[in-house]
């Protein structure tokens, strides 16, 4: 389905002022904001004479690390370059990517998410295990799905919908940014300068922590994702999308549930599962991609992690517990946010009300009074 939408349309004061509107709700960095608002109107002027003169170019990343619940790169935008990539999210990919999903990549949008996917697991269980004794779930997880998707590859793909020059030139510019030399060096920076703070610490689990800091990966010429981009999780969500046709066209897997780059099929029949893994591995070349070491087949007996809960069968009865990491973690920051009394308490503890009730976890409610 091609898109109505052309550039002209983007180039709008209207829609500009209702991207900064929905970026202004979600943004936690208040001097960033302040900062773009001192000068709002010169600067949302700047950002659609850029658009009418059709000289966009991208502007350098904050590189920066986050911590929980594991180390990842975060490449954070300007004001201006955010905005742009929302106009782009919300009135070009999203409308031209949507159509063509499978209801069963439940990745982050509109009615979708952990909750969807939960929901899928359950069926799908439920139907199986009245059926059968056993069940086996093949869970595949791709190798560094963010910093190995294949820039013409993914450009191709958007080309399906996006046929205004303008438009594509943009998203181009946005793809092609992990391409500049100063994104892996700040990258190597920011990581040697964690592991020299971390090599100072009194913890138990010093070289855990560096072992990881040292497995962040760097952007091959011409492939990945910018990680932050609003673009960039829409079209991770999208780039599957021929494999997820594939699994359930053509390899008839009823039992099929994709979350961004990590995906499960349940089968009661363990060697076809094993073929299945073999099929999928070759279809993978195709994208220029290939699965990574946690790729398994596991008895639902034992159970198996997804969604960031760990599913397993209980007899016929299916149960969903927590990791005990993720126990710690959040024990450690609901303990951190009281302590510092921070405003933001009473919405943090709803939202782990909300990922706890999912899980067996009664016990854990208690524990921290929520």
């Amino acid at each position: 389905m091609l898109l109505k939408i052309k550039y002209d349309d983007l180039v709008d004061i209207d829609k500009i002022t209702d991207m900064y509107k929905i970026i202004r709700l979600k943004t936690k960095n208040r001097g960033k904001l302040h900062k773009f608002e001192l000068f709002y109107s010169a600067n949302i002027i700047s950002i659609l004479t850029i658009l009418k003169l059709k000289k966009y170019a991208h502007s350098r990343y904050n590189v920066f690390l986050v911590h929980e619940p594991k180390y990842r790169i975060i490449m954070s935008e300007i004001m201006s370059d955010k905005i742009i990539n929302h106009l782009i999210s919300n009135y070009v990919l999203s409308p031209g990517i949507t159509p063509h999903l499978i209801p069963q990549n439940v990745a982050t949008r509109p009615k979708k998410g952990t909750k969807e996917g939960i929901r899928y697991v359950k069926m799908y269980l439920n139907k199986l295990k009245l059926n059968y004794d056993k069940v086996y779930v093949l869970k595949c997880d791709i190798k560094k799905y963010f910093y190995s998707i294949d820039h013409e590859l993914v450009l191709e793909k958007v080309k399906r919908f996006i046929t205004d020059p303008e438009i594509y030139k943009i998203m181009k510019n946005i793809i092609d940014s992990t391409d500049e030399e100063y994104v892996n060096k700040n990258i190597k920076k920011v990581v040697a300068k964690e592991i020299e703070r971390v090599k100072n610490l009194n913890i138990l689990d010093k070289e855990e922590k560096i072992a990881e800091l040292k497995r962040i990966p760097m952007y091959p010429k011409g492939k990945g994702l910018p990680i932050g981009n609003m673009t960039s999780q829409l079209l991770a969500i999208y780039f599957l999308n021929d494999l997820d046709h594939y699994i359930k066209e053509q390899l008839h897997c009823k039992y099929y549930i994709r979350y961004m780059d990590d995906f499960v099929i349940f089968d009661h029949d363990k060697e076809n599962l094993k073929q299945l893994r073999k099929i999928i591995e070759e279809k993978l070349k195709e994208f220029k991609l290939e699965l990574n070491r946690k790729t398994n087949i596991y008895d639902l007996d034992h159970g198996f992690g997804f969604l960031g809960y760990h599913f397993f069968l209980k007899g016929k009865r299916l149960i969903i517990k927590i990791n005990p990491q993720t126990k710690r973690r959040i024990k450690r920051k609901m303990r951190k946010l009281k302590k510092i009394d921070a405003p933001n308490y009473n919405q943090v503890k709803a939202s782990y009300m909300g990922y706890l009730k999912v899980a067996h976890s009664k016990n854990l409610l208690k524990k921290m009074h929520l």
